[in-house]
């Protein structure tokens, strides 16, 4: 175990300038892409993961942890002055935030919005960097058995929380297994569903995938519906005294800001649910506990401060399995694990035994975004405001050209490019047809360590089944799994039989 003395130098490594100026670039990058209307975390992250091919691997995770930060409170400028959310979770931003701005108060309800968001992050980081450690230390004693029973348990989990239908999770998470399995064998060294090209030898190149899947695809998504709202109405920020933000009228949402920053950590720890499902439900809860539930939807800031509180808190709470189990609960989280992946190191609970000193750097790291959040969303708000304006017609081929752009930097070639158009279509059918992209990402991500538990533990059974009854905490994840099919199959059967009736 990392000594106190290296932990001390692990946060004063996060607090170089040469560490803060890449988060800092990270964060402003990513506010610039959230307060653009279309484009959302995943985009950010799947189109900046080439700019980090030159990075060292801290400094490659920490750009892409403050863009993905940035990202989120970045999108609750449009969803306010827009009423168009740059990503799905800040669509509950929209219900209060943009009747508050209509109202003559844009630059209250967009610090209403920063601070709840830098709040919500700030503490789920303190919580993330709390649990994860004890966590992972007690994943460090697991065996192939429990580490193949909790890994399947995840993705039935994230199958049945991710998205509405639990078989179209269950579709989505096959694919990505199939997907996860294309290469050479690693106990035998026979070439899987590689049809012949020497590129698939070594797997499915998970960059051209996730820039396909998420970026390229969300652009083809876009232009649709860029053909149908072409005359957005921009609210402008005004000198107006009476729209600031005073302390007391802060001081007024703080209770909604920390009972809104557990549940969206609550729901963010577990993997698959997202932060739509925590910035909604923090809303709700606030709303049904407000003493006038009927100011909410029209332009009240507790409803601002529970939707960004929430949807900012889900993201650290994510990357709690990510680095307790390597399990990664979210899509920005499967994409950190490819930017790892990228620089070589395997994350989860080895990573604490490995590089503890990069886990804690990261972490520390985690805190800097936090507060250069703060201080970037406070002194360009009108600058990020004005950006707002800045129409799709340009924004869309400035994405494509740098999802193509990375693919040729990496020197991945035609190859390449036929991977990442291939994968565009297969990204844009998922989401037109509603299948979900988390499952299947990290359906794929955690392909290659399912496989090689499951083999671990059937050789050293010897096929043997009853082993499981010598292996307590792997007989629960098992059982818990069987009843959780048999649960979320039969209601999804009884919603199918409902909604026929009712045709």
């Amino acid at each position: 175990m990392i000594g106190f003395d290296a932990i001390l130098a692990s946060f004063g490594a996060a607090f170089t300038l040469h560490s803060i100026g890449v988060i800092l670039g990270g964060v402003l990058l990513g506010y610039i892409v959230g307060v653009i209307p279309g484009l959302n975390r995943s985009v950010a992250i799947a189109i900046a993961i080439p700019l980090t091919f030159y990075m060292s691997a801290y400094a490659a995770i920490a750009f892409l942890i403050g863009l993905s930060k940035g990202t989120a409170a970045g999108s609750a400028v449009s969803a306010i002055l827009l009423n168009t959310p740059g990503e799905p979770s800040s669509a509950a931003t929209c219900l209060d935030g943009y009747p508050l701005a209509r109202s003559g108060k844009p630059r209250k309800a967009l610090k209403v919005g920063l601070l709840a968001s830098v709040v919500g992050d700030l503490l789920a980081t303190l919580l993330l960097i709390a649990v994860a450690i004890p966590f992972a230390a007690v994943a460090l004693k697991f065996g192939p058995y429990e580490l193949a029973a909790i890994l399947i348990f995840a993705l039935v989990f994230i199958a049945g929380m991710a998205g509405g239908s639990f078989l179209k999770g269950l579709a989505a998470g096959g694919m990505g297994v199939i997907l996860g399995t294309v290469g050479l064998d690693p106990e035998t060294g026979a070439m899987r569903l590689t049809f012949g090209y020497a590129e698939l030898m070594e797997g499915v190149p998970i960059l051209p995938l996730v820039i396909g899947t998420l970026a390229l695809s969300e652009m083809f998504v876009q232009l649709d519906e860029y053909r149908r709202n072409k005359d957005a109405d921009v609210i402008r920020l005004s000198k107006n005294a009476d729209d600031d933000l005073s302390y007391r009228e802060f001081k007024g949402t703080l209770p909604t800001i920390l009972k809104s920053t557990g549940i969206g950590a609550f729901v963010g720890a577990l993997p698959g649910l997202g932060p739509s499902v925590g910035a909604f439900m923090a809303y709700g809860f606030a709303k049904r506990s407000a003493k006038d539930p009927d100011s909410f939807g029209k332009g009240n800031p507790n409803g601002i401060a529970a939707a960004e509180a929430a949807d900012n808190a889900v993201i650290p709470a994510s990357y709690i399995p990510l680095f307790g189990l390597g399990i990664p609960g979210s899509v920005s989280a499967a994409l950190l694990v490819g930017a790892f992946m990228i620089h070589g190191i395997q994350v989860g609970p080895l990573m604490l035994r490995d590089h503890p000193e990069m886990l804690f750097t990261i972490f520390s790291g985690m805190i800097v975004a936090s507060l250069l959040m703060l201080a970037v969303g406070w002194y360009g708000l009108r600058i990020f405001a004005k950006v707002t304006s800045v129409p799709p017609n340009i924004v869309i081929p400035v994405v494509i050209f740098l999802c193509l752009a990375g693919i040729q930097v990496q020197g991945y070639g035609t190859f390449g490019l036929i991977v990442v158009f291939g994968f565009a279509i297969f990204g844009y059918f998922l989401k037109k047809f509603d299948y979900s992209f988390v499952t299947f990402l990290v359906a794929f991500i955690v392909t290659p360590m399912l496989e090689m538990n499951l083999r671990q533990s059937i050789i050293l059974s010897g096929g043997e089944i009853s082993i499981l009854l010598q292996r307590p905490i792997a007989l629960v994840f098992v059982v818990i799994t069987a009843l959780m099919v048999l649960h979320l199959g039969w209601s999804s059967y009884r919603r199918n039989a409902a909604r026929r009736a009712a045709s």
